[in-house]
């Protein structure tokens, strides 16, 4: 499964890309605000760190609109995706862009039913937003498994990237279930790497070489 950061700070991207367990990003207007600083600025240096998949989000709401921002977005770099939300417009927006070889991650999904249609209008990826069905007292975990389910059965090339990520138990549960990507904040992805035994053993194991006699 790739690991993707859900940030707009180009120096948790780049921590996360040093250690070598970073796959991509994916941004929103609202990741990109906190940063102060111009969308396309951002997106151009995350884009120069070497990362394969950066997701861009359009803002306009018209298929027109975002069909012009899915165009200008992705003659920015190779490496962008375009976000583009669950909407009429946004399936009318999403068929026009991956026509053209624009490679669109369809975002804001809740149902299996939406994700269905994201596959059959060509979307490179759906993001089905797990955190937040939790928040409403759904099961996030379960959309993810329907629609690896749904994919499975008609072979559709759309890989499902699990979004609103909480916690390292989601990401788990998402591999478990054969989701292709997960994304997340960087302080989840840090708590994938540690484990308080891990921390202990380390400590135990240089305190027994202090004693071991040198030279």
């Amino acid at each position: 499964m790739k690991l993707f950061l859900d940030t707009a700070s180009v120096a948790e991207i780049r921590t996360m890309w040093e250690m070598g367990i970073l796959d991509g990003v994916t941004t929103n207007p609202t990741l990109v605000a906190k940063e102060g600083r111009r969308f396309e600025e951002v997106l151009r240096e995350i884009c120069a760190l070497g990362v394969p998949s950066v997701s861009a989000e359009v803002v306009g709401t018209s298929v027109e609109q975002m069909v012009q921002e899915g165009r200008h977005l992705r003659g920015l770099h190779p490496s962008i995706y375009v976000k583009v939300p669950m909407t009429p417009a946004g399936l009318r927006a999403t068929k026009t862009l991956s026509s053209e070889g624009t490679r669109v991650n369809m975002t804001l999904v809740f149902s299996a039913n939406q994700a269905l249609l994201a596959a059959k209008v060509g979307a490179a990826y759906v993001s089905p937003f797990i955190g937040r069905l939790d928040d409403q007292g759904q099961e996030g975990m379960a959309l993810i498994d329907e629609i690896v389910q749904v994919y499975e059965n008609y072979d559709f090339a759309t890989e499902v990237l699990v979004a609103s990520v909480r916690h390292p138990v989601h990401v788990l549960e998402a591999a478990k279930l054969g989701a292709d990507i997960a994304t997340m904040p960087f302080g989840v992805m840090e708590k994938l790497v540690q484990h308080p035994l891990t921390d202990l053993g380390l400590a135990r194991f240089l305190k027994d070489w202090e004693k071991v006699p040198k030279g």
